[in-house]
């Protein structure tokens, strides 16, 4: 894998539960002007983040969730 997995199981269920839920926003119409873009970006974001398991501002600032000790 090229990225090291940063993203624990806890953080990683809150990130799909709410990229669904802003996707669902979208496509719904329930969002509407620029909020309908927020709600798509940042719910594709937060989708994308959770599948992969890497959040990249984790990885700058060194932040590790997945709660797995380091050697």
């Amino acid at each position: 894998m090229m990225f090291k997995t940063n993203v624990g199981s806890a953080d990683r269920a809150i990130r799909a539960i709410v990229g669904i839920v802003l996707l669902a926003l979208y496509f719904m119409g329930t969002a509407t002007g620029v909020w309908a873009w927020v709600a798509l970006i940042v719910g594709v974001v937060m989708l994308a983040t959770a599948v992969l398991g890497w959040c990249p501002p984790y990885s700058i600032l060194g932040i590790n969730t997945c709660g797995v000790k380091k050697a």
